[in-house]
């Protein structure tokens, strides 16, 4: 995972793309909103198929190791 880096005085400390200031949760979210990698790609040039996969993994790495919360009973009007 050297395209992800984090360093206080950048972005508060968050999980970033090496050499940018584009956040891993950018990216995640930029995703989950259904904007494409060729999309993401296009808009910030810096970044490559590779560091998207990088963060892609990241999340998935951060993920696995936490700890597991009944979604049910947290959504609003359940």
């Amino acid at each position: 995972m050297n395209h992800i880096t984090a360093h206080p005085d950048i972005l508060g400390g968050k999980p970033i793309i090496a050499g940018t200031r584009i956040s891993v949760d950018h990216i995640l979210g930029l995703l989950a909103n259904g904007v494409t990698q060729t999309e993401i790609i296009k808009e910030h040039s810096s970044l490559t198929e590779d560091s998207i996969k990088a963060a892609l993994e990241f999340a998935q790495t951060a993920v696995r190791n936490e700890i597991l919360i009944d979604v049910k009973s947290h959504r609003s009007g359940v």
